[in-house]
């Protein structure tokens, strides 16, 4: 029992060193290429992402781009220091492809994921940084990946969206900024004029809303107790809540001291004497 192992232990040997004696220098020749290939993937990845960032191209297509051609470099040099040795890849490329059938199968959600996120970065209908709401959930967009998206919102959370729910869906984009809207009521008696240009420069002093597209600013209707002034404004997503406190806190301070009465709901009561 002992001596058949020591003998089987002898066999493998001697193939192993036949193989290192006969292949030595193939071998190490492999391990150069591979070694220099993937120096080489780096490179031209990084300056491919360097001359698509120059040329101020989307970001997330910019990476996408990168890394198809650092796995393709990479690929070329697995097969290339393989074959060096002495191994063919036929057998491989079939191994994989049966084995990409049964993934495929079964991993349709996925790949309907990767799917989608390619035709998210080939037709580019929102980059990162754009504000956008699809299936009622609405962000700022922080990455784009193949499998998912990543928003956002003004609460500072993040929200995973894989991307067969994005692409054939409705979206909104309002690019890096999101609309938010206030409104005071002043008395009928006040000049809505004077309490329209006091909101007006409340915006223009917030360092945060955007001047472009403009604030809109106007009476929005008539109530039971006032008339009620209604502003529209544009601010960065990630910065709503802030600045909607603050804008509605400078907008009451500069109605009070414009001693512009802010009416309170009120209803007149007419007592008929005949019914007492």
């Amino acid at each position: 029992m002992i001596s058949s192992e020591i003998e089987q232990f002898e066999k493998y040997y001697t193939m192993l060193t036949e193989y290192l004696v006969t292949y030595s220098m193939q071998i190490v020749g492999a391990i150069f290429i591979l070694l220099l290939g993937l120096w080489v993937a780096k490179k031209i990845a990084n300056v491919v992402a360097s001359l698509m960032t120059r040329h101020n191209i989307d970001v997330t297509l910019t990476n996408f781009v990168s890394n198809v051609v650092k796995v393709l470099l990479i690929v070329m040099v697995v097969i290339i220091a393989l074959g060096k040795i002495g191994i063919s890849v036929t057998p491989f490329v079939a191994a994989i492809g049966a084995a990409s059938l049964g993934a495929g199968l079964a991993l349709q959600g996925m790949l309907s994921n990767y799917g989608a996120g390619l035709a998210i970065i080939a037709t580019r209908p929102f980059v990162v940084g754009d504000t956008i709401e699809v299936k009622n959930v609405s962000g700022q967009v922080k990455t784009i990946e193949l499998g998912y998206t990543i928003l956002i919102d003004e609460e500072k959370v993040e929200i995973t969206i894989p991307n067969k729910h994005i692409m054939g869906e409705i979206i909104h984009n309002s690019f890096s900024y999101s609309l938010v809207k206030g409104e005071i009521d002043i008395a009928y008696s006040a000049c809505a004029d004077t309490a329209i240009s006091l909101i007006e420069e409340v915006l223009k002093s917030h360092e945060l809303v955007a001047q472009n597209p403009h604030s809109q600013i106007g009476i929005e209707r008539f109530a039971d107790s006032g008339v009620t002034i209604s502003y529209r404004y544009w601010v960065p997503t990630t910065k709503i809540i802030e600045t909607k406190l603050a804008i509605n806190g400078g907008v009451y301070k500069a109605i009070n001291n414009a001693e512009i009465e802010i009416p309170f709901p009120q209803r007149v009561v007419t007592i008929n004497k005949n019914d007492i």
